[in-house]
């Protein structure tokens, strides 16, 4: 098959994901608004996890605490 400079430009697949560091310069502001988005919705469920997290060892925290004046020395 020839090449055909004439010919319908053939669109190349892009990553439905982010990498950190990626070159921009290829992507549409379209795609880079989309890319903002995920990479907020991703931050989001990050904080949700966290925020989980910390208080199951709060909880783990106060439930393992010694009781003042009981502790063994």
């Amino acid at each position: 098959m020839a090449f055909d400079p004439f010919g319908e430009e053939q669109s190349r697949p892009r990553p439905r994901t982010h990498t950190i560091g990626e070159d921009l310069a290829t992507l549409s502001i379209s795609e880079i608004d989309e890319r903002i988005a995920a990479l907020e919705e991703e931050i989001a469920r990050l904080e949700a996890a966290r925020a989980r997290k910390a208080d199951t060892r709060s909880a783990a925290d106060a439930f393992f605490k010694p009781a003042s004046g009981n502790a063994v020395r």
